[in-house]
């Protein structure tokens, strides 16, 4: 009797911890984050992995994108996920490939934000996309390289992008990967942890990106 009220007791429990999922539709998606992102305003994110933590703090101009992400921590859709692709001198990108989410995020492009080392951006599953909008599970990390200065400008100049002089110095002392910005939706940058990405971009790969040991992490809001 003792074990059959336990089993009781712990099938009640497993249920109590199911993580609530919320549906969205591929058509009321900006509707959805919305309504999503009022109710979820945390903007700090930590990712631990064994070569150490990675802070987070997502940008309040990408709400979408902000919604979408806190979203997916907390109903445990990167529960089993990894680093599954490191290109160094790039990025490094984690998710769920190639079981992914049955939407796409509306693009959220914002010149202030730029993809310079440490960027959190949402990858594309689809490049055949005109309206650029983002994979709703797939992400990446910038670690890029630092431009010298005539890089910038001829950089800048052949993207059609106009740079502030403080994005500039960004990209010629921190770093970054500049061909990314307008393209790709950054809505978060690195706050601690920077080293990190440059030891996970420096893992030895095989079939030129893919990590030859497993790199999985944890993912919490706070």
């Amino acid at each position: 009797m003792r074990y059959f009220i336990l089993l009781i007791a712990v099938f009640t429990l497993s249920c109590d911890q199911k993580k609530q999922v919320t549906e969205i539709h591929p058509e009321k998606v900006g509707e959805a984050l919305t309504r999503y992102g009022q109710s979820n305003p945390e903007t700090e994110v930590l990712i631990e992995t064994d070569l150490g933590n990675i802070r987070i703090r997502l940008y309040e101009e990408t709400p979408l994108h902000r919604a979408n992400f806190v979203k997916n921590i907390k109903e445990g859709v990167y529960d089993e996920a990894a680093f599954y692709r490191i290109v160094s001198q790039f990025m490094i990108q984690a998710g769920i490939h190639p079981k992914e989410l049955k939407y796409n995020v509306p693009a959220e492009f914002n010149k202030n934000l730029i993809h310079r080392k440490g960027a959190l951006s949402m990858a594309r599953s689809d490049e055949n996309n005109p309206e650029l909008e983002s994979s709703s599970t797939e992400f990446f990390i910038v670690q890029g390289s630092v431009y010298k200065d005539y890089q910038v400008e001829e950089e800048a100049q052949n993207l059609g992008l106009t740079l502030t002089e403080e994005q500039k110095q960004i990209y010629m002392t921190t770093g970054g990967y500049m061909s990314l910005d307008q393209q790709y939706t950054a809505f978060g940058e690195v706050v601690e942890g920077l080293e990190v990405i440059d030891k996970i971009a420096a893992v030895k790969v095989i079939n030129e990106d893919q990590p030859l040991k497993k790199i999985p992490f944890r993912i919490t809001v706070k």
